[in-house]
Parts: C-alpha cells; sequence; structure tokens
C-alpha cells in the first residue's frame, strides 16, 4: 500500500515532541504509514455508523466529533486525509468536508502521542535522533 500522506507535515509532527532530537527520514515515513492505517480504520467505523443512520456521506459525527476544529489549525493537509479516508471504504461514500477535517484533527492527535512517546524512547536508548525503530518500538510496546 502507498503512503498518501506527505512525510514533511508528520516530520514537523514529530519535530514540535522532539525538542532538540532530530528526526530520520524513515520515522518519518513510518509514522506516516501508522497514520494512514488508523485513518483508514476510523473510516471503515465511520462508514459503518453512516450506514446505520442510512447516509452515503461520512459526517464528523461519525467520527465521534462534535466540534470540528479550523482547518488552519492543522498541521496535516485535508486533501490526502480525504484519499486516505476512502482506501478501505466502498466508492458508493462520500467524506465530507468537516468530516476530513475532523479525521485529520484525530490523526494529528494520535500521530502527537506516537511522536512523544518516540522521544522519549530515543532519549532513553540515549540517542540524538528520533528513529523508526522508536516509532516501531511504540507500537509493539502499546498495541
Amino acid at each position: 500500500m502507498s503512503v498518501e500522506l506527505p512525510f514533511a507535515p508528520v516530520d514537523g509532527i514529530i519535530r514540535r515532541n522532539a525538542g532538540e532530537l532530530r528526526v530520520s527520514a524513515d520515522a518519518a515515513e513510518e509514522l506516516a504509514r501508522r497514520i494512514q492505517s488508523h485513518g483508514a480504520d476510523l473510516a471503515v467505523d465511520a462508514a459503518e455508523r453512516a450506514t446505520a443512520d442510512g447516509r452515503k456521506t461520512l459526517m464528523a459525527a461519525d467520527f465521534g466529533v462534535e466540534q470540528v476544529v479550523s482547518r488552519e489549525d492543522l498541521t496535516l493537509p485535508v486533501a490526502p486525509i480525504d484519499r486516505i479516508a476512502r482506501l478501505r471504504i466502498d466508492d458508493r461514500y462520500r467524506v465530507g468536508v468537516d468530516a476530513r477535517v475532523a479525521l485529520a484533527d484525530i490523526l494529528e492527535d494520535y500521530a502527537d502521542n506516537v511522536a512523544s512517546a518516540a522521544a522519549t524512547l530515543a532519549r532513553h536508548a540515549d540517542r540524538r535522533t528520533v528513529q523508526a525503530e522508536d516509532i516501531e518500538t511504540y507500537f509493539a510496546l502499546f498495541e
């Protein structure tokens, strides 16, 4: 599966959580893959909620979001989030603009949590760079 999410914003999320640590390109790529997979899973659940309500358009509420943040407050770009949401759902579904922004917000929070833990793991390993193995270790420990 190709990664729809550009690595630069993911790298930025890791950097804002890493403080003085550097970030390897592999770490950004690994986190982007994990974000994409998580987002696609969330979209499947949201599609099930929309279907139960008799709709073919996913809405923010289908992702459990009542108040949608401003698009400008997000680091993750919304267009790739739309493609991520469609990875594992039927083509008959549409993803509303508010749903895309809500999913981007959820995924950004998810990425912040992973990045913060990965930075802690890198420091614990006495390294100056957050690496892909730190992202992988986080998931091995907490999933």
